[in-house]
């Protein structure tokens, strides 16, 4: 049977863990550099040497006192553990709010934002922008392991996050989600759960349908978004070897720590090599894949969406949406197709795929505006 309780988790990774993370970098066999040694085939071997020599560095005891700073639990849904921080705003009037991950990140990837949602009047903002947080692990990433069965496509998902909230005695609630996170977030308004306030994401994955009256319609900036749509088809190619034969990917990414550092090349490729996200942070979320051997689990998510079937579904859930310059740049037109109740739209002359890891302060008060003005 399910246990539906919830309870306390903290991050603890034993010494020996450490130790043969250690030795294994301390082997690392790089490849033979392409020619250029740019980024334009992949990981580049000067990045790979600088970043190996810095996880060398890296002291991940304070990495993990940082991270186990704010209260952690886990509890079981649907057969699966979940894990997932969960932080109360001082404000007792404050939103319940999801916040849900990237891949390949986890729920660390929202520890920049925490202080500055659940306690705004410290930061600029007033006690009626405060937000209650629960920050998942999505099954099969960071300590939501390991996938206990399959089927946990984005929309399963998305119902184990309503039992979530619920289980947690939240009747109404938002969500903020970017990439998986970002379709995470837009299941949860197909859905439509009772009292679900709205949506906030990174990214709206609508594309041209074909019909010419869409085009039309494009503004100029929407023509340099087809562009940077196609350069984000070319290099996802990561996709389709993902949901084709996962377990075979995640063979070499669970044993050796430099494939894993390689693999998770999206951190930066977004920004052609020149993401706002510092080395250190990168090397947090590597980490945390690597001693969660989580890497069967995040490239599987791609199979269990692709093996899904197919919707056509509208989302009619107020929705908001804020673009930053170095991401997937979702088409208003396309988004309004296939979303019916877009309210927020904010744009942003810098800042990535990751923003909450680039430029957390911008999206947390985007995320502020967005649910206030709900209100």
């Amino acid at each position: 049977m399910t246990n539906t309780s919830i309870r306390p988790f903290r991050v603890e990774i034993a010494q020996a863990e450490l130790d043969d993370l250690a030795d294994r970098l301390a082997r690392t066999r790089l490849p033979q550099p392409a020619p250029g040694d740019d980024w334009a085939t992949g990981t580049p071997n000067h990045y790979l040497r600088e970043a190996v020599a810095a996880w060398r560095e890296f002291d991940w005891r304070a990495a993990e006192e940082r991270i186990n700073a704010h209260p952690h639990f886990v509890t079981d849904v649907d057969g699966q553990p979940i894990h997932f921080i969960h932080v109360e705003s001082p404000h007792p009037d404050a939103t319940p709010l999801l916040l849900l991950h990237t891949y390949p990140g986890s729920s660390v990837d929202y520890l920049g934002v925490i202080e500055r949602l659940v306690d705004p009047v410290a930061h600029g903002g007033s006690a009626d922008q405060a937000f209650h947080l629960v920050i998942p692990d999505a099954p099969g990433f960071g300590f939501s392991t390991p996938v206990t069965e399959s089927g946990w496509n984005s929309a399963r998902i998305a119902r184990a996050y309503d039992t979530l909230m619920r289980r947690l005695g939240y009747t109404r609630y938002g969500a903020h989600g970017s990439d998986q996170g970002a379709v995470i977030a837009r299941e949860l308004g197909l859905l439509a759960p009772e009292g679900f306030l709205g949506l906030h994401v990174l990214q709206l994955f609508s594309f041209p349908s074909g019909d010419p009256g869409e085009f039309e319609r494009l503004e100029p900036q929407d023509y340099a978004g087809l562009e940077h749509m196609q350069w984000f088809q070319k290099v996802g190619g990561y996709n389709t070897m993902n949901a084709s034969r996962p377990q075979t990917i995640a063979a070499g990414l669970s044993d050796s720590p430099l494939g894993l550092l390689a693999y998770s090349e999206l951190f930066h490729s977004f920004g052609n090599g020149t993401s706002l996200v510092p080395l250190e942070t990168v090397l947090l979320e590597v980490s945390v894949a690597w001693f969660t051997n989580a890497a069967a689990g995040m490239t599987r998510s791609y199979y269990e969406n692709a093996e899904a079937p197919d919707s056509s579904s509208i989302n009619a859930a107020p929705t908001g949406v804020a673009v930053f310059a170095d991401d997937f740049q979702t088409i208003k037109v396309f988004a309004e197709r296939d979303n019916s109740a877009i309210v927020h739209w904010s744009r942003f002359d810098h800042g990535g795929h990751f923003a909450a890891l680039e430029v957390p302060e911008l999206v947390a008060d985007d995320i502020r505006a967005f649910f206030t003005a709900l209100r």
